[in-house]
């Protein structure tokens, strides 16, 4: 594993040990020039995966900004972070077992949308305006009102 600091290409594992969920493998590594620690997580990978971007554009499915996207819409609602890590592991998952070698992002944010609408319901409205591509404050309480509709008829029926 190359070292983030110096570029060296050997490092030593000093500590394994599975993550909270149990989907990755953390590992504490030191390099062997210049003596840095660092951390590297090791994940399972089913298949490669294109993800098929609205334009057109293909990509490789990138875990990274799947965590990214889902953070920043979780931002200061003080959910735990093994919370978030198991909503993106259950998305990736879901990816790699569809069967399909490519899958819109359309099709992803969908999952992160039904994930987030369960997880906390101010992260779904913060995704849902950047994905959605709220335009104007109306577009907003169009949305919220709709939710609030559903959560009142889903409480009816407890």
């Amino acid at each position: 594993m190359r070292c983030p600091f110096c570029a060296h290409e050997d490092s030593q594992v000093k500590d394994s040990r599975p993550t909270e969920d149990s989907a990755a493998i953390r590992r504490r590594r030191q390099c062997e020039s210049c003596g840095a620690r660092f951390t590297t997580f090791e994940r399972v990978q089913l298949r490669e995966v294109t993800v098929i971007k609205s334009g057109g554009k293909r990509d490789p499915f990138n875990r990274a900004k799947l965590d990214q996207s889902v953070a920043l819409a979780c931002r200061k609602r003080g959910i735990a972070q093994e919370r978030l890590d198991q909503l993106v592991s259950g998305i990736q998952r879901r990816v790699e077992t569809l069967g399909e070698s490519e899958i819109s992002s359309a099709m992803i944010g969908e999952m992160v949308m039904d994930g987030l609408r369960q997880l906390d319901s101010v992260a779904y409205i913060r995704f849902a305006s950047v994905y959605r591509d709220f335009a104007e404050p109306k577009d907003f309480e169009d949305f919220a009102s709709a939710i609030q509709e559903a959560g009142g008829r889903n409480a009816d029926k407890a």
